[in-house]
């Protein structure tokens, strides 16, 4: 079990992962050469998953409370749990928009 873990391709194998994981966490790329590659991302796009996402996070837990309702085998804590995933996802997203307004606004006041 030990050489399995400490084998030259295992190993490899693990610090390929880490660098994909870093790089989905960072959003950058890393080449061969040690230098970065910045992957482009659009802000727009950014927001658009983070509604879905929240859309979706909304969907559950009221398709979780239906079934509840129904009087399904859906346990309270299921349904309560869901209904506080979806609260705090839709709070997040409310008040990142709010803090583009007000930059927006802050912009727009600013004199020229």
């Amino acid at each position: 079990m030990i050489e399995k873990a400490t084998s030259a391709s295992s190993i490899a194998s693990m610090l390929q992962t880490l660098k994909s994981h870093a790089e989905q966490a960072s959003g950058v790329g890393i080449d061969g050469l040690g230098g970065q590659t910045v992957v482009k991302s659009d802000f727009s796009d950014m927001v658009r998953q983070a509604v879905k996402e929240t859309n979706s996070l909304q969907m559950d837990s009221q398709e979780t409370n239906n079934a509840f309702e129904r009087g399904e085998q859906v346990p309270l804590t299921d349904v309560v749990l869901k209904m506080q995933k979806a609260s705090l996802s839709f709070e997040a997203t409310l008040q990142v928009r709010n803090k583009v307004l007000k930059a927006y606004e802050d912009i727009m006041n600013m004199p020229v």
